[in-house]
């Protein structure tokens, strides 16, 4: 074996994620532009349709992302109509995201997503659930 192989692409693990994400994610692209989102904005609105509310924090932990991030993200679907954003009473530290009654409309429009991106996506109903599995398993150990 040599040195380098660690350096090959096809050994990777990194690779066939990302670009499995990046394939999938373009997948999505026509069917969130019919709703005028990107995927990140479909994914937080997602986190806000489950829990109504949440804190900037919390929904950040939920996707993975950083404030950095969400704050513009936020701005937009505020500028949208979609959510609200105030300081928390208790710790104006804290800001609190809620989705609208427009961003809840949105959910139903939404509906018809899941089903159309998972039939580009050939696994079985086992494979797809281990896949899952593994990926959070992964996320799970790098995040400790």
């Amino acid at each position: 074996m040599d040195k380098y192989d660690c350096l090959k692409l096809e050994n990777q693990l990194c690779f066939p994620l990302y670009a499995c994400s990046k394939e999938i994610v373009r997948k999505y692209t026509p069917f969130l532009n019919a709703l005028d989102l990107t995927y990140t904005q479909y994914i937080a609105l997602m986190v806000l349709w489950e829990k109504k509310e949440t804190t900037v924090s919390e929904l950040g932990r939920c996707l993975y992302l950083d404030s950095g991030t969400l704050t513009p993200l936020l701005k937009k679907l505020e500028s949208k109509g979609l959510l609200t954003r105030k300081r928390s009473a208790e710790d104006e530290r804290t800001v609190i995201v809620t989705v609208t009654d427009a961003g809840m409309a949105l959910r139903e429009k939404a509906l018809e997503i899941p089903p159309q991106v998972g039939s580009c996506v050939r696994l079985s109903k086992e494979d797809a659930e281990e896949l899952y599995r593994l990926c959070y398993q992964i996320l799970g150990t790098i995040s400790e």
